[in-house]
């Protein structure tokens, strides 16, 4: 029992840790600045306009800084929308990293977008089974069915796993190969900010990554609960 507290607590620590050093950065960067000319929602209008991917919209959401492929939009949360600091500025740069990519057909976001899909539905069918098969078992006295359950929360653990290691290589091509050399040859930020934005630009990286331990996590509270 101690010993599976012991791994229970590790695995928090690694399901947050990431996420609190992704959320430092951004914060540490978030003050205004009175200097920049414009929000990050106007910044990314900007970028995608002289990129000619004006069909790319701009839109404010709370469901996290993204890029959606389906319906070709860049989504800021409030405060790097309408903000106009550091952080803004360069998570706007990030995410017009990955319409950058769409337009120019970059086939690891195409491969990540198309295991997503394909990830929500195996979770979403693995979780109805964990929640289903304990029932049954009581009513069928199957013992087996545990092994079902499982089965389908490593299915669940396995997709989630194989869509962040593939997400990884495209987040860093988004910062690296993307936004940073359209700040740097656009001259949009003062040298003395560049080393923060590098900074940012990894942050958002990894964002992903904190998310797939906050899922690795989701997967082992499932077994516990289930008593595996």
């Amino acid at each position: 029992m101690a010993i599976v507290l012991i791994i229970l607590a590790v695995l928090v620590l690694l399901a947050f840790l990431p996420q609190m050093w992704v959320k430092n950065v951004i914060n540490r960067h978030s003050a205004e600045r009175p200097d920049f000319p414009g929000t990050g929602g106007e910044f990314a209008r900007h970028l995608l306009d002289e990129m000619k991917l004006g069909h790319v919209n701009v839109e404010q959401t709370n469901g996290g800084d993204h890029y959606d492929p389906v319906s070709k939009t860049v989504r800021l949360l409030p405060q790097h929308f309408n903000g106009r600091s550091l952080s803004a500025v360069v998570i706007a740069a990030h995410e017009v990293g990955h319409a950058m990519q769409d337009a120019s057909g970059y086939r690891p976001l195409v491969h990540r977008t198309q295991l997503a899909k394909q990830a929500q539905r195996i979770e979403t069918l693995g979780s109805i089974v964990m929640l289903i098969a304990p029932v049954v078992m009581i009513l069928t006295k199957a013992p087996y069915l545990m092994f079902v359950m499982l089965a389908a929360g490593m299915l669940i653990l396995s997709f989630t796993i194989l869509m962040h290691a593939l997400t990884l290589p495209v987040e860093f091509d988004a910062s690296f190969a993307r936004a940073m050399p359209v700040l740097k040859a656009g001259g949009y930020l003062a040298e003395e900010d560049m080393k923060s934005a590098h900074e940012i630009l990894r942050a958002a990286a990894y964002t992903y990554v904190a998310a797939a331990a906050i899922s690795l996590l989701d997967v082992m509270r499932w077994l516990r609960v289930l008593r595996f």
